[in-house]
Protein backbone atom coordinates (compact mmCIF):
# COMPACT_ATOMS: atom_id res chain seq x y z
CA UNK A 1 0.00 0.00 0.00
CA UNK A 2 0.96 3.14 -1.03
CA UNK A 3 -0.82 5.84 0.14
CA UNK A 4 -4.30 6.18 3.01
CA UNK A 5 -6.19 9.06 4.03
CA UNK A 6 -9.52 9.11 6.13
CA UNK A 7 -12.29 9.51 3.51
CA UNK A 8 -15.32 9.58 6.02
CA UNK A 9 -16.20 8.99 9.80
CA UNK A 10 -15.31 4.81 8.86
CA UNK A 11 -14.12 4.84 5.64
CA UNK A 12 -10.45 5.24 3.72
CA UNK A 13 -9.11 6.16 0.93
CA UNK A 14 -6.02 3.87 -0.35
CA UNK A 15 -3.63 3.63 -3.15
CA UNK A 16 -2.09 0.70 -3.79
CA UNK A 17 0.49 -0.29 -6.64
CA UNK A 18 -0.77 -3.61 -8.18
CA UNK A 19 0.96 -6.00 -10.56
CA UNK A 20 -2.00 -6.15 -12.82
CA UNK A 21 -3.55 -2.77 -13.11
CA UNK A 22 -0.93 -0.41 -11.75
CA UNK A 23 -1.17 2.07 -9.19
CA UNK A 24 -5.32 2.34 -8.04
CA UNK A 25 -7.42 4.49 -6.11
CA UNK A 26 -9.86 2.49 -3.86
CA UNK A 27 -12.43 2.92 -1.03
CA UNK A 28 -11.91 0.52 1.72
CA UNK A 29 -15.75 0.92 3.21
CA UNK A 30 -15.57 0.62 6.85
CA UNK A 31 -12.23 0.52 6.95
CA UNK A 32 -11.83 2.78 10.65
CA UNK A 33 -14.62 0.84 12.61
CA UNK A 34 -13.69 -1.03 15.41
CA UNK A 35 -14.39 -4.38 13.50
CA UNK A 36 -13.65 -3.73 10.51
CA UNK A 37 -12.78 -7.00 8.10
CA UNK A 38 -9.32 -4.99 7.39
CA UNK A 39 -8.28 -5.40 10.69
CA UNK A 40 -4.95 -3.71 10.87
CA UNK A 41 -4.07 -4.50 7.22
CA UNK A 42 -4.54 -1.53 5.44
CA UNK A 43 -0.18 -0.44 6.65
CA UNK A 44 1.58 1.84 4.25
CA UNK A 45 4.13 -0.30 2.68
CA UNK A 46 2.32 -3.72 3.17
CA UNK A 47 1.72 -6.28 1.03
CA UNK A 48 -1.37 -8.30 -0.09
CA UNK A 49 -3.81 -9.51 -2.33
CA UNK A 50 -6.44 -7.03 -3.03
CA UNK A 51 -9.83 -7.96 -4.18
CA UNK A 52 -11.07 -4.63 -6.36
CA UNK A 53 -14.47 -3.73 -7.65
CA UNK A 54 -13.70 -1.50 -10.42
CA UNK A 55 -15.94 1.35 -11.88
CA UNK A 56 -16.31 2.20 -15.20
CA UNK A 57 -14.73 5.76 -16.40
CA UNK A 58 -14.47 5.95 -12.59
CA UNK A 59 -10.62 6.39 -10.94
CA UNK A 60 -12.15 5.82 -7.49
CA UNK A 61 -12.41 2.44 -6.88
CA UNK A 62 -13.66 -0.58 -4.18
CA UNK A 63 -11.85 -2.62 -2.18
CA UNK A 64 -13.92 -5.25 -1.24
CA UNK A 65 -10.64 -7.43 0.32
CA UNK A 66 -7.12 -7.37 1.08
CA UNK A 67 -5.10 -10.27 2.59
CA UNK A 68 -1.67 -9.23 3.88
CA UNK A 69 1.11 -11.31 2.59
CA UNK A 70 3.69 -9.33 4.60
CA UNK A 71 3.14 -5.95 6.59
CA UNK A 72 7.12 -5.19 6.36
CA UNK A 73 7.99 -3.75 9.76
CA UNK A 74 11.57 -4.46 9.48
CA UNK A 75 10.68 -0.97 7.59
CA UNK A 76 10.23 0.34 11.07
CA UNK A 77 13.53 -0.78 12.27
CA UNK A 78 15.53 2.80 11.87
CA UNK A 79 14.46 5.92 9.69
CA UNK A 80 16.99 5.62 7.74
CA UNK A 81 15.30 2.30 6.25
CA UNK A 82 11.69 3.55 6.38
CA UNK A 83 12.75 7.41 4.69
CA UNK A 84 14.63 5.07 1.59
CA UNK A 85 11.27 3.70 1.60
CA UNK A 86 8.85 6.33 1.48
CA UNK A 87 10.92 7.66 -0.94
CA UNK A 88 10.54 5.18 -3.27
CA UNK A 89 6.87 5.29 -2.48
CA UNK A 90 6.46 8.93 -3.95
CA UNK A 91 8.02 8.34 -7.19
CA UNK A 92 5.42 5.55 -7.76
CA UNK A 93 2.77 7.61 -6.90
CA UNK A 94 3.74 10.54 -8.80
CA UNK A 95 5.29 8.82 -11.83
CA UNK A 96 3.95 4.75 -12.17
CA UNK A 97 0.89 5.02 -14.65
CA UNK A 98 -2.60 3.43 -13.83
CA UNK A 99 -2.24 0.68 -15.89
CA UNK A 100 -0.71 -2.96 -16.12
CA UNK A 101 3.23 -2.54 -15.81
CA UNK A 102 4.17 -5.70 -13.93
CA UNK A 103 8.20 -5.16 -14.13
CA UNK A 104 7.82 -1.79 -11.85
CA UNK A 105 5.86 -3.92 -9.16
CA UNK A 106 8.24 -6.57 -9.39
CA UNK A 107 11.06 -3.65 -9.11
CA UNK A 108 9.72 -1.44 -5.89
CA UNK A 109 8.41 -4.77 -3.58
CA UNK A 110 12.36 -5.84 -4.73
CA UNK A 111 13.34 -2.17 -3.16
CA UNK A 112 11.57 -2.81 -0.19
CA UNK A 113 12.56 -5.97 0.05
CA UNK A 114 16.06 -5.15 -0.10
CA UNK A 115 15.94 -2.31 2.55
CA UNK A 116 14.51 -4.45 5.03
CA UNK A 117 17.49 -7.00 4.61
CA UNK A 118 20.36 -4.93 4.27
CA UNK A 119 22.74 -4.23 6.72
CA UNK A 120 22.62 -1.17 8.66
CA UNK A 121 26.00 0.65 7.20
CA UNK A 122 24.31 0.04 3.58
CA UNK A 123 21.15 1.27 3.90
CA UNK A 124 21.56 4.46 2.11
CA UNK A 125 22.97 3.14 -0.96
CA UNK A 126 20.35 0.04 -0.96
CA UNK A 127 17.94 2.98 -1.32
CA UNK A 128 19.65 5.00 -4.09
CA UNK A 129 19.38 1.64 -5.88
CA UNK A 130 16.09 0.60 -5.51
CA UNK A 131 15.59 4.45 -6.54
CA UNK A 132 17.59 4.18 -9.68
CA UNK A 133 15.90 0.55 -10.60
CA UNK A 134 12.66 1.59 -10.12
CA UNK A 135 12.90 5.03 -12.37
CA UNK A 136 14.29 2.78 -15.08
CA UNK A 137 11.89 0.36 -15.08
CA UNK A 138 9.17 3.79 -15.10
CA UNK A 139 11.27 4.75 -18.43
CA UNK A 140 13.46 7.32 -17.02
CA UNK A 141 16.69 5.50 -16.54
CA UNK A 142 19.87 7.36 -17.06
CA UNK A 143 22.21 6.30 -20.17
CA UNK A 144 25.45 5.68 -18.52
CA UNK A 145 27.49 3.51 -21.01
CA UNK A 146 26.82 5.74 -24.14
CA UNK A 147 26.68 9.80 -24.50
CA UNK A 148 23.31 10.70 -23.97
CA UNK A 149 23.69 12.82 -27.34
CA UNK A 150 25.78 10.96 -29.87
CA UNK A 151 25.40 7.25 -28.53
CA UNK A 152 29.31 7.64 -28.15
CA UNK A 153 30.31 4.67 -25.48
CA UNK A 154 31.75 5.92 -22.09
CA UNK A 155 34.65 3.67 -21.34
CA UNK A 156 34.96 5.34 -17.95
CA UNK A 157 38.66 6.06 -17.39
CA UNK A 158 38.78 9.90 -16.28
CA UNK A 159 36.18 12.22 -14.99
CA UNK A 160 32.76 11.51 -16.54
CA UNK A 161 30.32 14.68 -17.16
CA UNK A 162 26.70 13.30 -16.07
CA UNK A 163 24.25 16.00 -17.37
CA UNK A 164 20.75 15.67 -15.13
CA UNK A 165 19.07 17.64 -17.81
CA UNK A 166 20.07 15.42 -20.51
CA UNK A 167 19.12 12.18 -18.95
CA UNK A 168 22.94 10.38 -19.12
CA UNK A 169 26.62 10.56 -19.64
CA UNK A 170 28.39 12.85 -21.85
CA UNK A 171 31.19 11.78 -24.10
CA UNK A 172 34.35 14.05 -23.73
CA UNK A 173 33.22 16.03 -27.16
CA UNK A 174 29.63 16.85 -25.84
CA UNK A 175 30.24 17.32 -22.33
CA UNK A 176 30.28 21.41 -21.87
CA UNK A 177 33.50 23.53 -21.30
CA UNK A 178 34.85 24.66 -19.20
CA UNK A 179 33.83 22.21 -16.19
CA UNK A 180 30.65 22.33 -14.45
CA UNK A 181 29.66 24.59 -17.12
CA UNK A 182 25.99 23.54 -18.46
CA UNK A 183 24.81 21.87 -15.02
CA UNK A 184 26.63 18.66 -15.86
CA UNK A 185 27.66 17.12 -12.67
CA UNK A 186 31.88 15.81 -12.84
CA UNK A 187 32.06 11.82 -11.66
CA UNK A 188 35.36 10.67 -10.88
CA UNK A 189 36.49 7.47 -12.46
CA UNK A 190 35.42 6.05 -8.89
CA UNK A 191 32.18 7.45 -8.58
CA UNK A 192 31.05 6.60 -11.71
CA UNK A 193 32.43 3.10 -11.38
CA UNK A 194 29.91 3.41 -8.47
CA UNK A 195 26.94 4.94 -10.10
CA UNK A 196 27.18 1.82 -12.91
CA UNK A 197 26.80 -0.16 -9.47
CA UNK A 198 24.39 0.88 -7.88
CA UNK A 199 21.97 0.61 -11.24
CA UNK A 200 22.90 -2.52 -11.96
CA UNK A 201 21.81 -5.60 -9.42
CA UNK A 202 23.66 -8.07 -10.64
CA UNK A 203 26.89 -5.84 -9.24
CA UNK A 204 27.53 -5.97 -5.65
CA UNK A 205 26.04 -3.30 -3.49
CA UNK A 206 28.80 -0.59 -3.20
CA UNK A 207 29.80 0.60 -0.03
CA UNK A 208 29.44 4.25 0.46
CA UNK A 209 31.01 6.39 3.53
CA UNK A 210 28.57 9.15 4.91
CA UNK A 211 29.86 12.16 2.16
CA UNK A 212 29.73 9.79 -1.09
CA UNK A 213 26.20 8.31 0.72
CA UNK A 214 24.95 12.30 0.80
CA UNK A 215 26.27 13.03 -3.33
CA UNK A 216 24.45 9.95 -4.32
CA UNK A 217 21.41 10.74 -3.03
CA UNK A 218 21.34 13.98 -4.11
CA UNK A 219 22.10 12.99 -7.41
CA UNK A 220 18.85 10.62 -7.96
CA UNK A 221 16.69 13.31 -6.34
CA UNK A 222 17.65 16.13 -8.42
CA UNK A 223 17.31 13.66 -11.39
CA UNK A 224 13.55 12.64 -10.03
CA UNK A 225 12.75 16.06 -9.38
CA UNK A 226 13.75 17.30 -12.93
CA UNK A 227 12.61 14.58 -14.72
CA UNK A 228 9.18 14.74 -12.75
CA UNK A 229 8.03 17.65 -14.94
CA UNK A 230 6.18 18.38 -12.47
CA UNK A 231 6.11 21.71 -9.37
CA UNK A 232 4.64 20.15 -6.77
CA UNK A 233 6.84 19.11 -4.09
CA UNK A 234 8.18 16.21 -3.30
CA UNK A 235 8.45 15.54 0.61
CA UNK A 236 9.19 12.14 1.59
CA UNK A 237 12.52 12.22 -0.86
CA UNK A 238 13.71 15.65 -0.09
CA UNK A 239 13.51 14.47 3.81
CA UNK A 240 15.30 11.52 2.42
CA UNK A 241 17.94 13.23 0.78
CA UNK A 242 19.10 15.79 3.06
CA UNK A 243 18.58 13.16 6.72
CA UNK A 244 16.33 15.37 8.16
CA UNK A 245 15.88 13.38 11.18
CA UNK A 246 19.76 13.25 11.71
CA UNK A 247 19.96 16.78 11.12
CA UNK A 248 17.09 17.26 13.66
CA UNK A 249 18.93 15.07 16.62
Amino acid sequence: MLQAFRYSETSKVVRLATREQGVQSAIAKGALRPRSRFGAGLELLGEGIAQLYFREQRELHTLAAFDVVDLRRGLAADVARFAGATAQVEVMLRMAPAAPLAPAYDTFVGGLDALVATAGGDVDAAAVRGLWRLLAVLGFGPSLKECVRDGTAIGGEGTVAFSIAEGGVLCPRCAPQPSGAGGATRLPAGDYAVLIALNDEALALPRLDPPHAAAHRRLVSRFVHHHLGDTRPLTAMDFWERRSWAAAS
